[in-house]
């Protein structure tokens, strides 16, 4: 039989593993978060522990930019485990109305772990766009401000091997935009949707405004591949010209859009 001391080792270690588990401290998650983030999104300032926080967030540039700008308020987290998934709950000060639900799991196979399957479920927030000149070129130069709406729909991405595929949708709707190259103001609303399947699709369309922007786009191979165009209504095409020169391949009064 074990000598007693032995079982009571055994279980003060499972003992403070279960504490360093159950109150690991937020900046953890703040560490992992910068790590994936490779210095684009910025978690900092952050209080409470892993599986209930809250930090400031910021999007930068990369590792030495300036250009970090932060969101409004706090973004806050719950997690919880289930017996083959992890659940997460963000929410935002600035912009969430409810809680964003996240599930993700793994797919079990050989050698052990296959892939992986986030779920995102239906939800609606609404983000500053002043946000993105954190991100460097071009968004500090265009200095966009307005309003980003993003809305899901049966939205998840499912990693195995070396595919990815997505399902269901994601709108992003950017209203009132507006940007530091033209005095024109609002330049438009526009919508941006994802549609998911075995080629994920991109299409964006302008909801109004004076600058018109249109297009289609597909991931090929991991590869985002986009074509659209820009244009100016009627009346407004002398004062969007040196803006149309900037945005892509002038061709007479439109702006040829290409990516990939």
């Amino acid at each position: 039989m074990r000598a007693p001391w032995s079982w009571a080792l055994a279980g003060l270690c499972c003992g403070v593993l279960g504490a360093v588990l159950v109150f690991a401290p937020a900046v953890w998650m703040e560490r992992v978060a910068n790590a994936m983030g490779q210095g684009r999104v910025v978690l900092s300032d952050s209080t409470g522990t892993v599986w209930s926080g809250s930090a400031q967030l910021a999007l930068s540039g990369g590792q030495g930019s300036r250009d970090a700008v932060r969101l409004p308020g706090r973004l806050h987290w719950v997690m919880g485990l289930g017996w083959d998934h992890v659940k997460t709950a963000l929410s935002a000060d600035c912009c969430t109305a409810g809680p964003i639900l996240l599930q993700l799991a793994p797919r079990i196979g050989w050698p052990l772990v296959s892939g992986w399957h986030l779920q995102v479920h239906s939800s609606e927030s609404n983000w500053p766009a002043a946000l993105l000149a954190g991100l460097g070129t071009p968004w500090n130069t265009v200095r966009a401000e307005g309003s980003l709406g993003v809305s899901t729909s049966g939205f998840s991405i499912h990693t195995a091997l070396d595919r990815v595929v997505m399902e269901g949708h994601v709108q992003l709707d950017a209203r009132d935009m507006r940007s530091s190259l033209s005095t024109l103001a609002p330049l438009g609303s526009y919508r941006l949707l994802l549609t998911g399947g075995e080629q994920p699709a991109l299409a964006l369309t302008t909801l109004g405004g004076p600058l018109q922007l249109q297009g289609q786009g597909q991931w090929t191979s991991g590869r985002l591949r986009f074509v659209g165009e820009a244009s100016a209504a009627p009346s407004h095409e002398q004062e969007l010209s040196n803006l149309l020169n900037i945005m892509g391949r002038r061709d007479g009064v439109r702006s040829r859009i290409n990516i990939g």
